[in-house]
């Protein structure tokens, strides 16, 4: 995985956003402040605060850039047959952009009220995207919900403890460890039809109900209401 490095080239706004990302991989956060930005990028301090508002702004819009970067990474690929080795990939990946970018993967992470920037929804709609093809292929036994849940929540919990590892010391096995334990709880080697249980089942057919035309809509909001209701039964 490469580190993101953006060109410092361009309007100040892309000037600025480059510096800033370049101070925070090689110092982290500290590193970064308005004298240092202004006086790297070639512009007045104000220029910062018109385009950004204030520091904050500045580092949110970089978090921006760092989650198009991230998911230029993802949508380049090509679905293969098998739709859990893709899932694989997709957690490889993730994994290997937060090591190469650790100030920036930190940064990401953080919690920013408001929404979220629009290249994280695409983002994660990826993963649903992913996660809908193995439930279609009937080898899901959570629903897509709960499964994309599971995913983000050990795929960023995974990245972060690897980042806090001084780098001489990190366990090799930890991500692909962590990465199959969640397939693993999540995924069914053979069709979903073929396993004992309602679950699996359920959720194979919320997978392909919008395909469904002999239903009305009402009926499909209901039928949806009850699988979602049988795949999750903890609710």
């Amino acid at each position: 995985m490469e580190v993101v490095d953006f060109a410092a080239e361009g309007s100040p706004r892309e000037r600025i956003l480059a510096v800033t990302t370049k101070l925070l991989a090689a110092g982290g956060r500290e590193a970064v402040s308005t004298r240092v930005v202004s006086a790297a990028a070639g512009v007045q301090a104000p220029t910062i605060y018109r385009l950004f508002g204030d520091m904050q702004g500045l580092l949110d819009a970089v978090a921006a850039e760092g989650f198009t970067a991230y998911l230029n990474s993802k949508t380049g690929l090509e679905p293969t047959p098998d739709p859990v080795e893709d899932l694989r990939t997709g957690w490889d990946l993730h994994v290997g952009f937060g090591l190469a970018n650790p100030a920036l993967y930190l940064l990401m992470c953080e919690p920013r009220p408001g929404a979220a920037p629009p290249a994280a929804v695409a983002g994660a709609q990826v993963l649903a995207a992913h996660i809908r093809r193995i439930a279609e292929a009937g080898r899901l036994r959570v629903s897509e919900e709960r499964a994309a849940h599971l995913i983000q929540a050990a795929g960023r919990g995974t990245t972060l403890t690897l980042i806090a590892m001084p780098a001489d010391r990190r366990d090799p096995e930890l991500s692909p460890l962590t990465r199959e334990a969640i397939i693993t709880a999540i995924t069914t080697d053979i069709p979903a039809p073929a396993l004992p249980g309602p679950v699996s089942a359920a959720v194979a057919l919320r997978a392909v109900l919008p395909q469904t035309t002999a239903l009305t809509d009402q009926e499909k909001g209901l039928l949806q209401e009850w699988l979602d209701r049988i795949s999750s039964p903890a609710r």
